[in-house]
C-alpha cells in the first residue's frame, strides 16, 4: 500500500509550506514595503542596537534594561548564527513559493534554521522586560513583527522563526543569571524618638570645618541667617577639629550638636555626641555626605525642618578598634563609624564611580568603575575573624546597604544592629579574569569570589604588614589589626519623619 504523504517531507516541513501558501495569498499593499524595509531595518542587529542608545539616555531601570537587552541579542545572535546554523543546514523558501513583489532580495545565503533575526529581536524585548516589565511589553510589538516580517518576506519558513524565537527567550533567561534582576529595596524606617526642638536654632551649636568641600567664605554668614539663635563655631585650618567640636558642645545652653562637614567630620561630630548623649543634627556640606543623605537631611531645608519640629531617630553606631604601631608596643585608638570602613581598593572604586555616576548613572558606573579599579590593583593578604584571605576588597558597612552587590549604595534602615560584611577575594585561581568576568555578566554578588554576611563584630589582621585603612572616608595608614563591634541606637539624629 502506498503512502499518501510526499517522500522526505516532515509534518515540519509540510506544516511549514501550508502556512507559507496562507501568507502568499495575502493581497499585496503598503504592507509589504512596511515588513521589508522593518525586516532589512534588523540586520546586524541595527535596530536593537539603536533603539538601546535611546533606552541608554535614561538612567536608572531604563538604562539597565537596555544593557541587558543587548547582553540577551549578542548571546542569542552568537549561538543562532554560529552554532545552529552549522548542525542544521536548510534550504530557504524558493521563489515560487511567494509573489515576486513581496520576496527578499537578494536572499541570504545562510542556513533558513534557525532565523537569527527572530533570535536577536525576542532576545532584546525578553532581556529588557526582565529587568523592567514595562518596556518588554512596549518592545513586544516591534519585536514579533520582525519575526513575522522574516516569514513575510520570504527569508525563512514559520519553524525556523519559531525555533530561532525560543533561542532568542532562553537566552534572555540565561543571561538574567548573569545580570539578575536586583531584589528590591526595603522601604526606609526610623526608630523615632524624642529631641528638642530648635526653633530659629534655639540651643543649637554648630561647628563648621573650613576643610569641608563646599566651603565658602559666605557659609558661616548663611548658616547664622538661617538659624539666627544658634552658635556657630568655626573650624580654622590650624586647629584641631575635635577639640573645636568638644568646645562646641561645650558652649552653654547647648541642647543639640549640629555639624556642617563631610563624613569624616560627622564622624567625629557623632562620636561627641553619643558621648554626651545629646542629639545631633547634620547639615549636608562637605565632599561626601553619605550620613546625611540615609539621615533624611540630605538637603538644608530638610534639616531645618526637622530641627525646627524636633523629628528625630536612633542610629546605631560602630566602634572600630585601630591598632597601628609596633606588635610589642601598639597605639590603639577608637573611632566612631557612621557609614563604611574598608581595605583594599574600595576607596578608588567609590572615587570613579561618584566621578562617573552622573554621566552613566548607577549601575553602569559601577561596573565601569570596577573594570578600571581592578584591571591594575593587587589583592592584600589579611585575617578576617581568623581565617586567611587575599582581599580584593574587604568593606564593612554600619547597616545593610543595597544592592547586596559590589556597589552598595543605600541604607534603608540606620538601626538593624549589624554590620554588613562584604569580601571579595583573590583566593581562587584566575582571580583577576574571574573578578572581570563577574563584573561583565552582573554575577559579582553570587560568584565564589564574593562572600557577602551580616556580623555584630569582626577583626581583621593584616598580619604583621600594615594595611590602609578607610572609616567613613577618612584614611588610616599603617594599621596592623581593626576590630569593629555595634553600639545599638547610641546615636539621636535630627531627621524628618518617613
Amino acid at each position: 500500500m502506498q503512502s499518501s504523504k510526499p517522500p522526505g517531507r516532515s509534518w515540519v516541513s509540510r506544516l511549514d509550506r501550508y502556512l507559507v501558501g496562507h501568507v502568499s495569498g495575502l493581497p499585496g499593499g503598503n504592507h509589504d514595503a512596511f515588513f521589508r524595509r522593518l525586516s532589512a531595518s534588523a540586520n546586524q542587529g541595527k535596530l536593537w542596537m539603536g533603539t538601546a542608545a535611546v533606552l541608554a539616555l535614561f538612567p536608572g531601570k531604563t538604562r539597565r534594561a537596555a544593557v541587558h537587552g543587548l547582553i540577551a541579542q549578542g548571546v542569542a545572535s552568537a549561538v543562532t548564527n554560529v552554532v545552529f546554523k552549522t548542525l542544521l543546514p536548510r534550504t530557504r523558501p524558493l521563489p515560487e513559493h511567494l509573489p515576486v513583489f513581496r520576496f527578499v532580495h537578494p536572499q541570504p545565503t545562510s542556513s533558513s534554521m534557525p532565523s537569527g533575526h527572530s533570535a536577536s529581536a525576542v532576545a532584546f524585548a525578553v532581556g529588557a522586560g526582565l529587568v523592567r516589565p514595562a518596556l518588554g511589553v512596549a518592545l513586544a510589538p516591534a519585536a514579533l513583527g520582525v519575526a513575522y516580517s522574516r516569514v513575510h518576506t520570504g527569508a525563512h519558513w514559520p519553524s525556523d522563526v519559531i525555533f530561532g524565537s525560543i533561542l532568542g527567550a532562553g537566552a534572555a533567561l540565561v543571561t538574567r543569571h548573569w545580570w539578575p534582576v536586583r531584589p528590591p529595596i526595603p522601604p526606609t524606617t526610623r526608630a523615632v524618638t524624642s529631641a528638642p526642638a530648635l526653633p530659629g536654632g534655639e540651643g543649637l551649636s554648630i561647628v563648621v570645618n573650613t576643610l569641608g568641600g563646599s566651603f565658602k567664605e559666605e557659609t558661616a554668614a548663611a548658616l547664622q541667617e538661617i538659624f539666627p539663635k544658634a552658635h556657630i563655631n568655626i573650624a580654622q585650618l590650624d586647629e584641631e577639629l575635635v577639640q573645636r567640636i568638644n568646645a562646641t558642645a561645650d558652649h552653654p545652653g547647648t541642647l543639640a550638636l549640629g555639624v556642617w562637614g563631610g563624613d569624616g567630620t560627622v564622624g567625629a561630630a557623632a562620636a561627641v555626641a553619643v558621648e554626651r548623649s545629646i542629639p545631633l543634627l547634620v547639615l549636608p556640606g562637605g565632599t561626601l555626605n553619605h550620613f546625611a543623605r540615609d539621615a533624611g537631611t540630605g538637603s538644608l531645608k530638610e534639616a531645618v525642618a526637622a530641627a525646627e519640629k524636633g523629628d528625630a531617630a536612633l542610629a546605631d553606631v560602630g566602634v572600630v578598634t585601630v591598632e597601628r604601631g609596633l606588635a610589642g608596643n601598639p597605639e590603639v585608638s577608637r573611632l566612631i563609624m557612621l557609614n563604611t570602613s574598608s581595605v583594599g581598593l574600595y576607596p578608588n572604586l567609590v572615587r570613579r564611580r561618584e566621578y562617573l555616576q552622573p554621566a552613566l548613572g548607577k549601575p553602569l558606573a559601577g561596573v565601569v568603575a570596577m573594570f578600571r579599579t581592578f584591571a591594575a590593583g593587587t589583592p592584600t593578604t589579611l585575617s578576617v575573624d581568623g581565617v586567611r584571605h587575599k582581599v580584593w576588597i574587604a568593606y564593612l558597612g554600619r547597616g545593610r546597604y543595597y544592592p547586596r552587590d559590589h556597589a552598595p549604595l543605600i541604607r534603608p534602615v540606620m538601626d538593624d544592629g549589624v554590620l554588613d560584611v562584604r569580601l571579595i577575594t583573590a583566593d581562587e585561581s584566575f582571580a583577576r579574569l574571574r573578578l572581570l568576568w563577574s563584573v561583565l555578566t552582573g554575577t559579582v554578588a553570587s560568584s565564589r569570589i564574593t562572600h557577602l554576611r551580616e556580623a555584630t563584630e569582626v577583626r581583621i589582621d593584616a598580619g604583621g604588614a600594615p594595611m590602609a585603612l578607610a572609616v567613613d572616608g577618612e584614611a588610616l595608614a599603617g594599621v596592623r589589626k581593626v576590630a569593629y563591634e555595634v553600639r545599638p541606637k547610641a546615636l539621636a539624629y535630627y531627621s524628618p519623619r518617613p
